[in-house]
C-alpha cells in the first residue's frame, strides 16, 4: 500500500460524529478499492465486501426491499461464514453504480445506525447504457439525496509519487523553504527531483502502473499496463454509454493526442472527425469528463477573478487526467514532438489533482497564457515551458497592468528558482507547492 492523501479524508469522515455512508468516486483504477479496504480493515473488526462488477448476482441482496435486517439476512444466507456485528462491522460496496438499489439502501443503513457503509464508484453520474430492466431498476432506486457523503479520489499525484520514492519530510521542508525564500535548490537535490519528475511524466499515478515501474524499472512493462487500462476505459465506453453515443465517445477520446499536437490546443470537433460539430459530439465529450478520464481547461474573456465567472463555455482545451496515460496513448517514438503538449498536460495533472479548476487565456494570436489560477488572492498567469524561453505573453501582460490587471506571474520549466520583475521562475517539480489561493 502506498501512502495516499485519501487516508486523511477517510479518517476525517469517520471522526465526524454526524457522518453518513461514504461514497468515494473517481476514475477507474485510481486506487479507490485498495484505499477503502485498507482503511476498513484497520478500523473495523468485520468487513463485508460486495463487488457488484465482478459479482452482478450480489444485486439480489437488495431485492425485493431495502429493509436493513432483510438485506443482512439475504447476505448471510449466501455467505454463512460472514460475521456481522452491530457497531463493529463495515460494509464496503464496490462499483456501486452497477447496483442502484444498493445505493438506494444507504438512506436506510444511515437511519438504522448500526453499521458503517463505505462505497466506491467509477462511473457515477455518467449517462450510462442500461438494459430496459436496468433502467427500470434505476427509476425505482432513487439516489439517497442527503444520506451520503461523497468525496472524489484521483490517481496518485506528484507529491504521492515522491512519497512512494522515499522522499522524506526533511526534503519537503527544504523544498518549501527554498520556495518561500525564492532561493535556488542545491544541485544534487535539484537533479534528483528533476529525475523523479521525468519518471512521473512517463509513469503517471495509476497505482498498478507505479508498482510495475517500482518492481521492474522497465518502461515496456509500464506501457503494457497503461495501455491495458486505456483499453478498459474503451470497454467502459462500449458497456456503459448509450448505444447512439458509443462510437462518438471513442472518437472524442482517441482524438486527444491530435488535439494537443496543434499549435493552438483549443478542442476542435473538426479534429474528432472532419465536419464534426459540437451538437453531435458535446454529449460524448461530457461522458468522458464525467467518467474522470479527462479535464477541461476553459478560456477566459479577461484575466481577472473570478475566473469561473469569466470563462468562455465554448472554448476549452482537453487534457488527460493522468499524465502517464497521455504518454502511453502517443505513438512510440513520437513523444519528443509532443514535448510542449506533455508539459502542459503535466501541469493540468498536477493542478487538477490538487482540486483546482483549470483556465487559460487566449486572445487572437498575440497573447496566449497556458494557465490562469487564483494564487494569493490574485489572478496569476502560469506558463509551462518545455524548453527555455522568454515567456513573451507573460511579459506583455505584466508590462500592461492597466489593461490586464495582473501584478505577478509564474513560469515553470527546467530551471532552478529565480525571481525578477514580478516573474517567479520555478522548476516544474515545484508546481505541487502552488497551494495558496
Amino acid at each position: 500500500m502506498y501512502k495516499r492523501k485519501i487516508e486523511n479524508v477517510l479518517q476525517a469522515w469517520l471522526d465526524d460524529p454526524l457522518h453518513k455512508p461514504l461514497v468515494v468516486k473517481g476514475v477507474r483504477q485510481c486506487g479507490k478499492t485498495s484505499s477503502v479496504m485498507d482503511f476498513a480493515n484497520r478500523h473495523f473488526k468485520h468487513v463485508v465486501y460486495l463487488d457488484f462488477r465482478e459479482h452482478p448476482d450480489y444485486k439480489k441482496f437488495f431485492t425485493p426491499n431495502l429493509e436493513v435486517d432483510s438485506i443482512i439476512m439475504r447476505i448471510t444466507a449466501a455467505m454463512p461464514n460472514l460475521e456481522i456485528e452491530p457497531g463493529q462491522t463495515c460494509f464496503v460496496l464496490d462499483e456501486i453504480q452497477d447496483c442502484p438499489k444498493a445505493r438506494g439502501s444507504l438512506k436506510y443503513f444511515h437511519q438504522d445506525g448500526r453499521f458503517e457503509i463505505m462505497c466506491t464508484g467509477s462511473l457515477l453520474g455518467v449517462n450510462g447504457y442500461k438494459t430496459p430492466q436496468e433502467r427500470k431498476e434505476d427509476e425505482e432506486a432513487s439516489i439517497p439525496v442527503g444520506f451520503e457523503d461523497i468525496v472524489e479520489m484521483f490517481p496518485m499525484d506528484f507529491e504521492e509519487w515522491l512519497w512512494a520514492n522515499g522522499i522524506k519530510d526533511i526534503h519537503f521542508e527544504y523544498l518549501k523553504k527554498c520556495f518561500d525564500n525564492k532561493t535556488p535548490v542545491e544541485e544534487a537535490l535539484h537533479d534528483r527531483f528533476r529525475e523523479l519528475l521525468n519518471q512521473y511524466i512517463v509513469v503517471g499515478g495509476m497505482p498498478e502502473v507505479v508498482t510495475t515501474f517500482m518492481e521492474t524499472k522497465q518502461i515496456g512493462k509500464v506501457l503494457a499496463v497503461q495501455r491495458r487500462i486505456i483499453d478498459e476505459y474503451k470497454s467502459d465506453m462500449v458497456k456503459y454509454a448509450m448505444t447512439a453515443d458509443k462510437s462518438r465517445i471513442r472518437e472524442c477520446f482517441e482524438s486527444i493526442p491530435s488535439q494537443l499536437a496543434r499549435e493552438y490546443k483549443k478542442f476542435s470537433y473538426n479534429v474528432v472527425r472532419p465536419g464534426g460539430r459540437g451538437r453531435d459530439y458535446a454529449g460524448s465529450l461530457q461522458w468522458i469528463e464525467d467518467a474522470g478520464i479527462i479535464r477541461r481547461c476553459y478560456n477566459t474573456e479577461i484575466t481577472e477573478l473570478p475566473l469561473d465567472g469569466h470563462r468562455i463555455q465554448s472554448e476549452f482545451k482537453v487534457y488527460m487526467s493522468d499524465i502517464g496515460l497521455l504518454v502511453s496513448m502517443l505513438e512510440d517514438g513520437t513523444q519528443l514532438s509532443y514535448n510542449g503538449a506533455i508539459k502542459e498536460n503535466l501541469m493540468a495533472d498536477i493542478l487538477g489533482k490538487m482540486g483546482r479548476k483549470l483556465y487559460y487565456y487566449h486572445k487572437n494570436a498575440s497573447i496566449e497564457l497556458d494557465f490562469l489560477m487564483r494564487y494569493k488572492g490574485q489572478c496569476t498567469p502560469v506558463e509551462c515551458k518545455a524548453t527555455t524561453g522568454n515567456a513573451k505573453s507573460i511579459r506583455t501582460v505584466l508590462n500592461h497592468p492597466e489593461k490586464y490587471h495582473v501584478s505577478s506571474a509564474i513560469k515553470l520549466g527546467d530551471y532552478n528558482i529565480g525571481y525578477k520583475d514580478k516573474l517567479l521562475t520555478l522548476p516544474l517539480y515545484m508546481a505541487f507547492l502552488l497551494t495558496d489561493v
